[in-house]
This record gives C-alpha cells, structure tokens and sequence, in this order.
C-alpha cells in the first residue's frame, strides 16, 4: 500500500514544511511513497532512495525546486517525478544512479552543465517534459523520451554514449549549440521528430554507434542533417533535411542504409559520401542542392537505388578515388552537369534518365578513371550527353541521346566504347573524336543529326562498325587533320549531305551509301605568309573600311575632289 505524504511551507495537519523532511519520513517507513507537494519555490538538493512518487499538487509549472552547485534531484530505486519544475547551475540538476526515474510534464533548466544524467544500469523515462539549455546524458544506461521538447542547449541536446540504448520519440530539438542528438558506442532510435537550428549536425553517430531514424523533419541546421562516422551503421527512413549544408552524411567507414528521404535545399551537398564510407540509398529525392545532389569524394563507395534529383547545379558526382553505382536515378533541371566522374575514381550508371541539365555525363581524369553507362537516356542537354577527357575510359551500352549539342565526344587522350546505342536530332554530331581520342563503336544509330552523324579531328582514332547515319545535314562521316581509323559495314541513308568527307586515312569497307563521298580539297603549297608589325602607329577600337593611313612621315598632303554629277569624293 503507498504511503502519503504532503508538503506544504505554510504547514498544515500533518504537512511537512519541505520535501526532504518527506523525504526522510518515507525512507523511515520503508514503503512505497507519494509526495504531494504545494505550490512554492523549494531551495534543496532531492536526495530520493526506494519507491517514491514526487507530484506537483496543483499541476506542472506550480513547483520550483532549485539549488545552484548541486544536484537537484538525486534519485537511486523506482522514482517518479511529476509536474515539477527543477532549476539548476554547474553541475548535474538530475542524475539517476540506479533503478528507473521517469520525469513526466516536468521542466528541468541546466543553465550549465547537465540536465538529466542516467547512469550506467539505470533507466531514465522523460515525457511531456522541457529541457532547456542542458543536456541529457545516458552513459551505460537505457531511456525512453516521448513528445519532449529540448530548448538552447549548450552543446548536444542529447547524448548516447558508452553502450546505452535510447528511443526518442515525438519530441523536438531546437537550437542546440552542437548536436541535437549524438550517440557514440552506442544506440539510439530517433521517430517522429523536429530538429531545427543546430550548429553542427542533427543527428550524428561515431564510434561504432547504431542510429535509427524515421518519419523526422530536420531543418535549418548549419552542418549535416543526419551524419555517420566512424564505422557507424544504421539506418534512416521516411525523414526530410530542409536547408541543412549537408543533407545526409557518411564519413569514416560508416555504412548508412537510407530509404524514402527528401533532401531538399541543402546549401552544398544532399548526399555525401566520403573517406572509405559506404552507404545503399533508395528511392531518395533530392531537390534544389546548392552544389552536388549526390557526392562520392576521397574513396567514399554509395550505392543509389531509385529516386530523382531535380534542380541545383550537379547531379552525382565521383571523384578523388571514389565509386559508386547508381541505378534507376532520374536527373532533371540541372544548371550544370548531370553525372560527373573524376580524378581516378569509377561509376556504373544503369537505367538512369537525365532530361533538361546543361551537360549529361563528363568523365574527366587518368587511366583509373572509368565509367560504365547501361540502359539510360540523355535528353534535351544544352551542350553533350557524354563527354569524357584526359585519359579515363567510358562504355556505353544501350544508351540514347535526344536533342542534346553533341551526343556523345571523347577528346585527349581518352578512350569510348559506345555499343547498341541511338543518337537522334542532335544540333553538331552524333558522336566525335578529338585530339588523341579513341572512338570505338559498334551497332551505333544517329538520326538528324544538325550537321555530322560521327566526326574525327586532330590525331583521333575512329573505330565504327555496323552502325548507320540517317538524314545528316551535311555528312554522315567526317574526318579531319591527322585523324584516321575505319567505318566497316556501315550505311549512310538520307538526302541531305554527302557520305564521308574524309582525309584518305579512314577505310570505308562495306560502305552503303547513295551519296558522295568527298575528299577535302589540297590547298596548293605557298610562300610563308607575310606578317608586318605596326609600332607607334593607329589604333582602331572598332571595324573600318574605305581609308588610308599615312605614317612616319614629316609632311602629309590630302586633296579633296567633287566628282561631276555624283557629288561624291575622290
């Protein structure tokens, strides 16, 4: 049977003047106690031990128990606290050491130091309750938080440290000076949440740490939305990150699994994926990021399954030595390019569609830089599908270009396979070599083209097979400078244009064609073009014709004439 006790400073029958006195007189019983106190500020440190019930007597809000330098509430056994208000400085204002402390509608101010401190074997549960400027710190312990609200806090609002376990659930974080939630060796379950104007990262997992999150929304935050580190794992769902820097991060051997997400106006990056860090994202959108959508830097190896980027500047981009492989990825919008590989990193792109970005995919770096594109379609691009550079290595398989520049151009040193692939009314070509470029296709179909279905330049090497060039405005092949390879069993059909311009260094075995095939006309050997240099003498800011300059001499002498009947000058 509980024992009753009440408190009240202005007494009465059988009122205790203050909380430990109760305190005292129900540790004396030894039975489970229930402390109803009057409204009133209390000055002491709660020392509570065994089955103890403390309850505001007329609601939350009416009781306040405060004492700067001491914890205010030190609590061991099975002890609940409801409707108080507990206030404390530089040290901890509530610590459970042992047992289960449940704090409901109760409000605890830490205007330094900590909040609420669970301790190694105990259970801390918090609901309907205030948290402001502290934290509340599990370290080896177990807590339940429910529609909460933490407030300013100096630091992380919550901390999951040192193999405690933790599930918050309907509560809100707000400006917290760090994190709104870190946990560290340790796990934790973040649902249903609001998390808003922290310094760093949201919600953030290292050492090993096991964070789970789903159905929050995570906005205005200076650092990451979610962020893993350090072999961290976990996983995030049905969560949107508006106007964080980063939207979800992954660092340091950290292996994500995110699904459902929208990662909407992050100022840099919406997924980054970094320093040896993994990550599977499905059906995730990521709209309007302010530089990369999806980033694999520094070894960093995502996998993206699904969903849509719309609007910012870059798609999905690989570099420094990273990976990735992304399938069934829609890109829409963008300012820039949609798919970018650089700098000794490789990507596999499968059933990807990029429609109305500025560029579709430029590959860029040495010989370890590499891409794979299969099944996917490049549309309406203001410049070219595929553009790749330096020395990397592209294949395509499968791929179609619509209403871009240029379909698909290799230049350098690089080298493009391009198989079973369409190229239809592009404004300059279907496909083109430059430099020392290696074009090697194989059942390649460009359609209406604006001008050339394939052209080579430079030192290029041209390697095409089985493929046609329909309805090219001015050739189907076109081959300049020291540029040379061969075009074997190919068709040329169309109207428009000639066949081949050529150079007499490509072989055009088992051509088809019904129209011409040119030679660029040898320009007679000359002498050396003449070049005077002027000093000292005119400048012209703009185009002239029809005068006469006379300079470096002592007199000049210039006669006006009226032509007879014309009125003109000679």
């Amino acid at each position: 049977m509980v024992a009753r006790y009440v408190v009240s400073p202005r007494g009465g029958r059988r009122a205790h003047p203050d909380i430990t006195s109760a305190l005292r007189a129900a540790g004396a019983r030894g039975r489970p106690a229930l402390i109803e106190i009057a409204p009133g500020r209390y000055e002491e440190a709660l020392t509570v031990r065994g089955d103890v019930r403390l309850v505001a007597a007329e609601g939350p809000g009416s009781v306040v128990v405060e004492l700067p330098r001491r914890t205010v509430l030190d609590a061991s056994g099975t002890v609940g606290v409801h409707g108080l208000t507990l206030v404390g400085r530089e040290a901890d204002v509530v610590a459970c050491h042992a047992g289960s402390l449940t704090l409901e509608h109760t409000e605890i101010w830490a205007h330094s130091g900590v909040a609420v401190h669970a301790r190694p074997h105990s259970t801390v549960t918090l609901r309907d309750s205030l948290l402001a400027h502290g934290r509340m710190l599990f370290s080896g312990g177990a807590g339940l938080v429910e529609r909460c609200r933490f407030t300013d806090a100096a630091d992380n609002a919550i901390a999951v440290l040192e193999g405690a376990r933790v599930s918050v659930r309907g509560s809100r974080i707000e400006g917290s000076r760090i994190h709104g939630l870190r946990v560290s060796d340790a796990h934790a379950e973040v649902v249903g949440c609001e998390l808003t104007g922290t310094g760093q990262a949201a919600l953030t997992a290292d050492a090993r740490a096991r964070l789970v999150v789903a159905d929050c929304v995570i906005t205005a935050v200076h650092g990451e939305g979610i962020m893993f580190t350090e072999q961290s794992r976990g996983s995030v769902d049905t969560t949107r990150v508006i106007g964080a820097r980063h939207g979800i991060g992954a660092a340091s051997g950290a292996d994500p699994v995110v699904r459902g997400c929208v990662l909407d106006d992050c100022h840099d990056t919406g997924i980054n994926v970094q320093t040896a860090a993994r990550g599977r994202f499905e059906d995730c959108q990521v709209l309007r990021s302010g530089n990369v959508a999806v980033f694999a830097t520094k070894g960093g190896a995502p996998e993206v399954h699904g969903g849509r980027v719309s609007g910012g500047n870059v798609g999905i981009a690989v570099t420094e030595s990273s990976r990735g492989r992304f399938t069934g990825v829609v890109i829409e919008d963008l300012t820039n390019a949609a798919l970018r590989v650089l700098d000794d990193s490789g990507a596999t792109f499968e059933q990807v569609r990029v429609d109305r970005c500025q560029a579709g995919l430029e590959v860029r770096g040495n010989g370890g830089t590499t891409a794979e594109v299969t099944d996917s379609a490049f549309r309406d691009c203001e410049t070219a599908a595929v553009a790749i550079a330096g020395q990397s290595r592209v294949t395509l398989r499968n791929v179609t270009a619509e209403h871009c520049v240029l379909g698909f151009g290799v230049s350098e040193e690089a080298q493009l396979r391009v198989t079973d692939s369409v190229v239809t009314a592009v404004g300059s070509a279907g496909a083109g070599a430059l430099g020392s470029g290696r074009l090697i296709a194989r059942n390649l179909t460009v359609n209406g083209s604006g001008a050339l279905g394939v052209y080579g330049t430079g030192s290029a090497y041209l390697d095409i097979a089985r493929s046609e060039f329909g309805d090219c405005a001015k050739a189907g092949a076109r081959v300049d400078e020291e540029a040379g390879g061969q075009l074997l069993d190919c068709a040329v059909t169309g109207t428009r244009g000639v066949a081949v311009i050529g150079n007499g260094r490509v072989d055009t075995a088992g051509l088809r064609t019904s129209l011409r095939i040119v030679r660029h006309a040898e320009k007679p050997a000359g002498p050396p073009q003449q070049i005077i240099n002027i000093f000292n003498g005119p400048v012209f800011n703009g185009p002239v014709r029809d005068i006469q300059v006379a300079w470096g001499n002592e007199n000049v002498h210039q006669d006006q004439q009226t032509t007879e009947g014309d009125g003109s000058l000679s």
